[in-house]
């Protein structure tokens, strides 16, 4: 039984990545025309001078009015509209080790914020609850014990999907062992299921917890959950403790209300605390899921730092890169306790760039596409894909050189022989900075008769990046 459940679940891996079962014996990759990102390993064969190369997010500016800020937030893009939720408290300085776990519970609301470009916030009057230190009115939840700690909505983008059902959420908590007299007093804890219409107006989709508080121990940090169109179902990456370290563990779903037992991601490396997961389809490739966890270090004063992992729907995370990703930085507020988070959200914010939201109002910003490359220095190196086939007439990077670097490609067989047409020799050399390059060859850009094959990409670089490809 355990044999056949190991196979589905290899089975449905290579779905999610774009791989029949026909493929795995000769290796060859089927990318179709989705845009892929060097996040991993996954297309890589061999790199020769190269090297994959972690890229900083810089911080922006604030605006002249700060981003609204809350724990645990949420940032939805809707059409054209940015949509933030993020945690708030009644009144300031209620804590639980002071005030009980009751009185902190009850004073956590969820705020609601909006933007048109992701940069300048209004926080609009709702009219919803009222809570005096929001005169605003942009409340969209409150008066739900646990629930308003971790408030996490997504938007639902599986076909059919009832219009009352288009907005979900998941929040709450499981019960630690000393608040045994709370639970009994206010009830299971849990995860549990919420629904809009419109992304303000929310209610339970029912009474009990959907994802039971054993499950957890004890979801007390933010629980990424999204509708995964690789993977066909929905995707909740949670919060436990794993031998005494804070861990990431993954359940599915196929209605939102029964889940699969949940599934250790084992993404932490030896004595690594990762307190959130931050997992979301990457907006450009959503079978590619980017995950922007935070490390904590309770030895050191619980700062924090945001580390870059990724996933191809599946239940381990890809740990290419061990340093941090975004460090807590030069202002002292930031080497805090959990000082240093991610909201769930990256989005395009500019024509060439992307943000990435934080805690606490601040905004980075990173090239589309960049958060890793295949780099090469000066010295020319090279690197050449797996075997793969492909969907379409044209071939896309994104790629940057410096004015003196340059570019160019080769189209193999699956056994490393240039194709004729398509050599190094008759590449056309590229130099510049572009989201969005078509490749020529001197025959012309045409790749028809090549579709379907299984062929090899090779990159020959100088002082260059390539971010992303994708046949189209």
């Amino acid at each position: 039984m355990r044999r056949f459940a190991y196979f589905v679940l290899a089975a449905c891996c290579l779905q999610a990545v774009g791989l029949s079962a026909a493929d795995v014996p000769s290796g060859v990759i089927d990318i179709r025309s989705r845009r892929e990102l060097f996040v991993d390993r996954f297309l890589i064969d061999q790199l020769q001078g190269t090297a994959l190369k972690l890229h900083t997010p810089h911080l922006a500016a604030r605006t002249a009015k700060p981003r609204p800020q809350g724990h645990y937030a949420t940032v939805l893009k809707d059409g054209g509209l940015f949509r933030l939720y993020s945690r708030g408290d009644k009144r300031p300085g209620i804590s639980w080790k002071t005030d009980g776990v009751e009185a902190y519970h009850d004073n956590e609301v969820t705020l609601y914020a909006e933007s048109r470009d992701g940069i300048h916030w209004t926080e609009p009057n709702l009219g919803l609850y009222r809570v005096e230190r929001y005169p605003h009115g942009n409340v969209v939840l409150a008066g739900e014990f646990l629930v308003n700690h971790n408030f996490t909505p997504f938007i639902d983008t599986r076909s059919n999907v009832p219009a009352e059902q288009k907005y979900k959420a998941l929040g709450g908590l499981a019960y630690q062992p000393h608040q045994r007299a709370v639970r009994k007093k206010r009830g299971p804890g849990g995860l549990k299921a919420f629904v809009s219409a419109d992304g303000t107006h929310w209610h339970k989709l029912q009474a009990q917890a959907v994802i039971p508080e054993q499950w957890g121990k004890y979801f007390d940090s933010q629980n990424a959950v999204f509708w995964s169109t690789s993977e066909r179902c929905y995707v909740c990456y949670f919060r436990r403790l794993e031998k005494g370290l804070r861990s990431i563990s993954r359940t599915t779903s196929t209605d939102f209300i029964h889940w699969t037992a949940p599934v250790p991601t084992h993404a932490n490396l030896p004595g690594e605390h990762l307190y959130t997961s931050v997992t979301q389809p990457y907006f450009r490739a959503p079978h590619i899921y980017i995950a922007t966890p935070t490390r904590f270090m309770p030895r050191r004063g619980s700062s924090t730092d945001i580390l870059l992992t990724s996933s191809r729907g599946g239940n381990r995370f890809d740990r290419t890169f061990r340093e941090a990703f975004i460090r807590p930085g030069p202002d002292p507020a930031a080497w805090g306790n959990r000082a240093n988070y991610a909201a769930i959200g990256i989005y395009k914010t500019g024509p060439a760039e992307m943000s990435l939201f934080m805690y606490g109002g601040r905004r980075y910003v990173l090239r589309i596409d960049g958060f890793v490359s295949v780099h090469a220095s000066w010295t020319s190196g090279e690197m050449i894909t797996k075997p793969l086939r492909f969907n379409g007439r044209e071939l896309e990077l994104n790629y940057a050189t410096s004015a003196g670097g340059d570019l160019r490609v080769e189209i193999q067989d699956a056994d490393r022989r240039p194709i004729p047409g398509f050599r190094l020799s008759d590449s056309v050399q590229m130099v510049g900075d572009q989201i969005a390059r078509i490749v020529t060859w001197k025959q012309g850009r045409d790749l028809s008769r090549l579709a379907g094959r299984a062929v090899r990409l090779r990159f020959v670089m100088q002082d260059a990046d390539l971010y992303s490809l994708r046949f189209r």
